[in-house]
């Protein structure tokens, strides 16, 4: 069973890098560069605010509309750069109402305003555009629109982007390390659909055949945050009595679903009163949370995270830990929900360290079971998702080329947060570091050099060797013991130079620190033949000689 999931799980984390053109390559393109780079074109002006307004043909696959794009100058430039991807095309763009000149580059669009924009001014373009966008044939690894139809022959359409970007179906400024300060997001669909996107709702407007849904974002986005999701949907909706006060908290399913999503989605405000006592006051209480029926298996897109787990538990219906643990909640809510902390809140500058979000919050779930079920039954599950860990390549990816590391990110990643809790050794230190991450980093891009050392202030420990070891490079460190009559000799292999982490044993029952290093070390014994049980929660491997 095990194996199964194992495998299961990796082909998972294969569809996740390679479905996204984020393979493991060394050779990368001007074009990588363009998408992951922070080019000039890029540097000299801040996000402030975005109106997208489009129109959705589901019958036609096609888009039409605009996005304004507003802006601070930070430094004087008369060229932009805006990314929109193939087969859509730019119609036009404009300032002030007059028309510019746009030099196109692959993905990359270099718009060159009229005059040199002065340093602290405030302007904005509109960029209008339209086509058949690339269609997503297994969302949400491949990104893009989600064609699809309901039981009851509906249209059922969704967005879905990490990785790829955006600009697969947005004009946008499409790096992570500059988030919009707000946004506007008008979706005009057939009548008899219902569009629901990121935010709060604000107005419908009826026309003859259509309806425009208008939805207002109050807090920073990243731009995969920003989805679209059409349906036939019902709704429903409650109130949670959070750390900030009353929070909404709205369901919207496919008709027929209604009665089986109110008993399902009870998973939900579970999910937020475990989050709420370990990573601190969910960070979007402006702007709700909703989860969203989708035709694919789910993403975290920001107050509006998108479900389509067909109301099981576990992943798909299955325990990715293989301990059982994995299936005493919906994996998808309490995942993609988990990343409203880590991935909205707390938001990777370059998808090199994607890491911050996926190995967060794919420890949230062990977070989730320690609330609910205790400590135990956390830990089980965590040691128990060791057995999907590849090891096939360092989980931090090359930088400025869009390209994220290993899926080993998630796993490994919540397997190393697992070990870093042991080394604290204090439960409530910890989940006070936890919360004050999303409060110092509140709303913020970050990179992984900000949360090593932000770690190592917090937990009174320099912990760069420890990040090394784990983040940037596929050795798991092992622990190499033997006794010589009555002397206890131990020593890492398998590490980088430096390293020198603390293990917990337990000898003979009794609770023993040692601090091993590359070189033999010694520990004085009453007996020869003891009984020595290395603490599982450490994430190594273990070698008695």
């Amino acid at each position: 069973m095990r194996y199964l999931l194992s495998v299961v799980f990796s082909l998972f984390l294969v569809s996740l890098a390679s479905s996204q053109l984020l393979q493991d390559k060394k050779k990368f393109t001007h074009q990588d560069t363009l998408r992951g780079s922070i080019t000039p074109e890029r540097a000299w002006w801040d996000l402030t605010y975005y109106h997208l307004d489009i129109s959705v043909d589901p019958e036609n696959k096609y888009i039409e509309g605009k996005n304004t794009i507003s802006y601070k100058v930070l430094e004087p430039n008369q060229v932009m750069q805006i990314d929109l991807q193939p087969p859509l095309k730019i119609l036009k763009v404009t300032q002030n109402g007059k028309e510019l000149k746009i030099k196109h580059d692959g993905n990359a669009h270099f718009i060159t305003l009229k005059s040199k924009q002065k340093k602290g001014t405030l302007n904005s373009i509109e960029v209008y555009y339209k086509g058949n966008p690339k269609e997503a044939r297994r969302a949400p690894w491949d990104g893009g629109f989600s064609w699809k139809q309901d039981p009851n022959g509906h249209p059922f359409v969704a967005t879905s982007c990490q990785g790829l970007g955006a600009s697969v179906w947005w004009p946008c400024k499409d790096h992570m390390y500059d988030e919009v300060d707000s946004m506007d997001i008008s979706v005009t669909v057939p009548k008899g659909l219902m569009d629901v996107s990121n935010g709060r709702l604000k107005s419908i407007k009826e026309h003859d055949s259509t309806a425009t849904y208008n939805w207002h974002v109050s807090n920073p986005i990243n731009n995969y945050g920003v989805n679209v999701n059409i349906g036939d949907y019902e709704h429903f909706s409650e109130t949670y009595k959070g750390e900030k006060g009353p929070l909404t908290m709205d369901y919207y399913v496919l008709k027929g679903n209604l009665e089986k999503a109110k008993e399902h989605f009870k998973d939900a405000p579970k999910m937020m009163e475990a989050f709420e006592h370990w990573f601190g006051p969910y960070p979007f209480y402006e702007d709700g949370y909703k989860l969203v029926e989708v035709p694919y298996l789910g993403m975290e897109h920001q107050s509006s995270v998108t479900y389509g787990n067909h109301y099981q538990k576990g992943y798909s219906g299955m325990d990715l830990s293989g301990t059982g643990w994995g299936l005493k909640f919906d994996f998808i809510i309490i995942h993609e929900s988990g990343h409203e902390w880590f991935a909205n809140n707390i938001t990777y500058k370059d998808i090199a360290d994607m890491w911050i979000h996926e190995g967060f919050t794919a420890y949230s779930e062990n977070l989730f079971l320690d609330y609910f079920f205790g400590k135990e039954a956390a830990r089980d599950y965590v040691i128990g998702t060791r057995a999907n860990i590849q090891n096939d390549r360092p989980i931090i990816g090359d930088y400025d080329v869009n390209h994220e590391g290993s899926g080993d990110m998630y796993y490994k990643g919540a397997n190393m947060l697992h070990t870093l809790r042991q080394l604290v050794e204090d439960d409530e230190k910890w989940r006070q570091i936890l919360r004050s991450m999303n409060k110092d980093f509140y709303h913020q891009t970050v990179t992984t050099q900000q949360i090593e050392e932000y770690l190592s202030k917090k937990t009174g420990y320099d912990l760069k060797e420890f990040f090394d070891q784990y983040l940037r490079t596929t050795k798991i460190p092992t622990l190499e013991y033997k006794m010589e009559d009555n002397i206890l000799k131990y020593r890492w292999t398998n590490i980088i130079d430096k390293f020198d982490m603390p293990i917990l044993v337990y000898i003979d029952n009794n609770a023993e620190w040692l601090y091993p290093k590359a070189e033999w070390k010694s520990l004085k014994l009453e007996t020869k033949t003891p009984n020595i049980v290395v603490d599982r929660n450490f994430y190594i491997d273990i070698k008695p000689l």
